[in-house]
């Protein structure tokens, strides 16, 4: 007759008071990232600076010298960021379940592969000119370079890989995949 202490489940909750699995975590990360970088597109398109030279380039000449189509772009890639915020949710909240599948799938598809392809390459293309490997047309612009690589470009890939870990548990979730 031992002692058997009682077992405790520790459970997670969103501000909804529904249970958060560790399996959730990458959708609710994916939605948080679009946050901050919306965030981020729309204190640019109000017109803020600060940080700009962390862009580099035409973009960086051109937003100094108050062109509205990069105003415009900044803010239009911000809404874009919001909607992938929303997309993200609804891989895992019971209202994406509502919506038509496909209305869910092919744009998280395109946020999963498209995402992580972009960022990819971006990377990449960075970690070679940083290494020297590759010798670019233009001069390379230090500062810019290094925040490419270790934020911006890189926060591409990162979304995207959190869009490919939240469809995956998507697609198991609603029966698509099946453990084998």
């Amino acid at each position: 007759m031992g002692f058997e202490a009682p077992r405790v489940r520790l459970v997670m909750a969103d501000s909804f008071g529904a249970p958060v699995r560790r399996s959730t975590g990458a959708a609710y990360a994916a939605c948080a990232w679009g946050l901050v970088f919306a965030l981020v597109s729309f204190y640019r398109g109000s017109g803020g600076r600060t940080g700009l030279d962390t862009i580099g380039g035409a973009i960086e000449r051109r937003a100094l010298a108050g062109d509205a189509a990069i105003y415009a772009a900044v803010w239009i890639t911000g809404v874009l960021k919001l909607l992938g915020a929303g997309l993200a949710l609804a891989l895992v909240r019971p209202w994406g379940r509502r919506m038509p599948r496909w209305s869910v799938l092919v744009p998280a598809w395109i946020a999963a592969v498209g995402l992580t392809l972009y960022g990819g390459l971006l990377e990449v293309t960075n970690l070679l000119a940083a290494t020297h490997a590759v010798t670019p047309a233009q001069p390379v612009e230090w500062k810019p370079l290094w925040w490419h690589l270790y934020l911006w470009d890189l926060s591409f890939l990162v979304w995207g890989l959190l869009f490919a870990v939240a469809l995956r548990r998507y697609l198991r979730t609603n029966g698509a995949l099946r453990r084998g």
